[in-house]
């Protein structure tokens, strides 16, 4: 048996993450297999003039909250939340557009779908709620049945979500370094096809909980190379200074966003166990500018992408 079969998944798994943050490893390790401090969502959050639109106490990491915030998303936009179970980000939202406009909220897991509609049913208010549409569609072929549609797009990927493999000793033990590349495959496929369904001028929010650049920058500079001259990457460290000032509890403040050659991200070793949340912001250029869209297929996917 060789060296690289006999090592366990734990080992696999510390050896690989060890090398890309070296000796930053073992705080944010440490950090990571502690428990986590979510907080009870708010409207106040949205910067909604409303009064409070939940109906239910619902409960997210700070920083996932901070990520939906950052979508400029104003009353009356289309919305679409293109993975959105649980349901916490819907519901910050849902909660912006203060039922104006349209939320599509999205999952192709029927399980994971089932527990969005009831986070949806539960927590929102009726007037919150009657506006949003819950689907159940592929997200990398979004662009095969609906293009240039959405004035706000959130896209939050499935990811290797790192901190729930560290504290699962079956999901560690079978861990493997193909796992994120597979990952980053199927990132770019939905990112491409988000960008396909903004309106031009529109926004498109990528994020994940993982730490992996693989499944974060590097995601956002292969769509800059395969997209170029269609969008342009927001500057977020003033938005993210507007959103703390904004929200008069302070909740943000104890959150480190740490900017990255493309978008940023909270880690929880610098937050006060917050995260791990990437999170990067573009807007879309009209589709007559930069190459010729009609060069690249509907998903995002190429050859040399599988």
């Amino acid at each position: 048996m060789s060296k690289k079969n006999a090592e366990s998944g734990a080992q696999r798994f510390d050896k690989y993450y060890r090398e890309i943050y070296r000796d930053r490893w073992e705080c944010l390790k440490d950090a990571m297999l502690k428990d986590s401090n979510p907080i009870m969502l708010s409207s106040s959050f949205a910067k909604s003039e409303s009064a409070d639109c939940f109906d239910e106490p619902y409960y997210m990491d700070k920083a996932s909250i901070l990520a939906a915030c950052i979508l400029p998303v104003k009353e009356g936009d289309k919305v679409l939340d293109m993975c959105a179970a649980p349901g916490g980000k819907t519901l910050v939202l849902a909660s912006k557009l203060n039922g104006s406009g349209t939320l599509v909220s999205n999952d192709r897991s029927a399980s994971r779908r089932s527990r969005l509609a009831k986070v949806v049913d539960t927590c929102l208010q009726m007037q919150a709620k009657r506006n949003i549409r819950v689907t159940g569609h592929d997200s990398s072929t979004w662009s095969l049945y609906e293009r240039d549609a959405y004035d706000c797009v959130l896209l939050d990927a499935p990811c290797s979500s790192e901190r729930h493999v560290l504290n699962d000793a079956a999901e560690l033990s079978i861990w493997s370094h193909t796992r994120p590349k597979r990952l980053a495959v199927q990132q770019f496929a939905m990112l491409a096809a988000a960008l396909d369904a903004a309106v031009d001028g529109g926004y498109i929010l990528y994020s994940t909980c993982s730490i992996n650049p693989e499944e974060n920058e590097k995601v956002i500079g292969k769509l800059e190379r395969k997209r170029n001259g269609l969008f342009e990457e927001i500057p977020l460290s003033k938005m993210v200074e507007d959103i703390k000032e904004g929200v008069l509890t302070n909740t943000f403040n104890s959150l480190y966003v740490e900017e990255l050659e493309h978008g940023s991200i909270v880690l929880p070793d610098k937050s006060y166990l917050c995260g791990p949340l990437y999170f990067c912001l573009l807007r879309k250029h009209s589709s007559q500018k930069g190459q010729n869209s009609g060069d690249r297929a509907a998903t995002g996917y190429e050859e040399n992408d599988i």
